[in-house]
């Protein structure tokens, strides 16, 4: 794997703010976009709103990848870190008081940090090179993560203070981009230890490996459903361009839920699953669209000159 390979491995861009507020709010869609209306998960979606929910996302407005939150309630965009180099790919806390993300600030290689939800007391957590796409247990006590420290990506585990760092996965090509089912008791990730990029799951113990997808192309950025009974991902079958796929957990039902000659990739759900975020250059630039769980109603949030991406949601 190329070292501009591995610096965009598991990132998904995002832009301009300011764009993505006055957008939703001029279509009074903050909420029935985001978060939707429909059924018992969509009420509880609707009620988000009196907590003010938030959205951490990645943005290049400033010349340089940056983290920045908005507010659900207000609209109020807060922008988290500041330095020179990347942060980027930014993972909540079950809780809504952390969020671990990835920076190059101390190191030639990304390193994964901790902050508080306002920005304060970033910390480092891993001291190796080359640690990427953090992502919390649902008890918010681990955060699982790939590592190349042993000479290619791997599939680790920590205590969420750093502490106790264990590596899950061990073979001779890349394991990357963990992410967590909803009851803490298997992570997916992406493998090509097949040959080709595909997705697997295991135990959290690292066992019970399990291939998911079975084809030709990348298949690959995983994303479990609030739920637990779905997992989205992006798929390069249908022509060799990404596009966006949800499957059952199990590996059946692979669906295609988006489909155009540009890219469409990075999946990321809404708290409640209602409602599936992505990123996609079908205008042109890397723009942030949100579509309903089933493919439905797919809308432009953003739309800049900068790159969008990379959004996370807390409850």
């Amino acid at each position: 794997m190329s070292s501009e390979e591995k610096t965009n491995k598991g990132s998904f861009y995002c832009g301009d703010t300011k764009s993505l507020v006055e957008r939703i709010a001029a279509y009074g869609i903050i909420f029935g976009l985001v978060f939707g209306f429909a059924g018992n998960a969509a009420a509880q979606e609707k009620r988000i709103k009196k907590v003010a929910s938030r959205i951490a996302f990645v943005s290049q407005r400033d010349g340089n990848e940056e983290i920045y939150v908005i507010s659900t309630a207000d609209s109020k965009v807060i922008r988290l870190t500041n330095n020179d180099v990347f942060d980027r790919n930014p993972a909540w806390s079950p809780d809504g008081k952390m969020i671990a993300f990835e920076s190059r600030r101390d190191e030639e290689f990304p390193e994964i940090y901790v902050m508080n939800a306002d920005g304060t007391a970033q910390t480092r957590l891993t001291e190796d090179k080359w640690n990427g796409s953090p992502a919390w247990s649902p008890d918010g006590a681990k955060i699982a993560f790939y590592s190349d420290r042993k000479g290619n990506d791997e599939i680790y585990i920590m205590n969420a203070d750093g502490g106790k760092q264990k590596r899950l996965t061990k073979n001779e090509n890349a394991d990357a981009n963990p992410a967590w089912s909803p009851d803490g008791s298997k992570i997916v990730f992406n493998s090509d230890r097949d040959g080709k990029e595909e997705i697997y799951v295991m135990d959290i113990e690292g066992k019970n490996q399990t291939r998911l997808t079975n084809n030709l192309a990348y298949d690959g950025h995983p994303a479990w459903s609030p739920d637990g009974k779905k997992i989205a991902f992006h798929s390069e079958r249908d022509g060799g361009r990404p596009e966006v796929y949800v499957m059952n957990a199990d590996g059946s039902g692979q669906t295609r839920l988006t489909n155009n000659p540009a890219f469409d990739g990075y999946p990321a759900w809404s708290p409640y699953g209602t409602k599936i975020i992505f990123s996609t250059n079908r205008d042109g630039n890397y723009e942030i669209y949100i579509m309903n769980a089933d493919g439905s109603g797919q809308t432009r949030l953003t739309n800049n000159q900068a790159w969008d991406g990379s959004p996370a949601w807390s409850k």
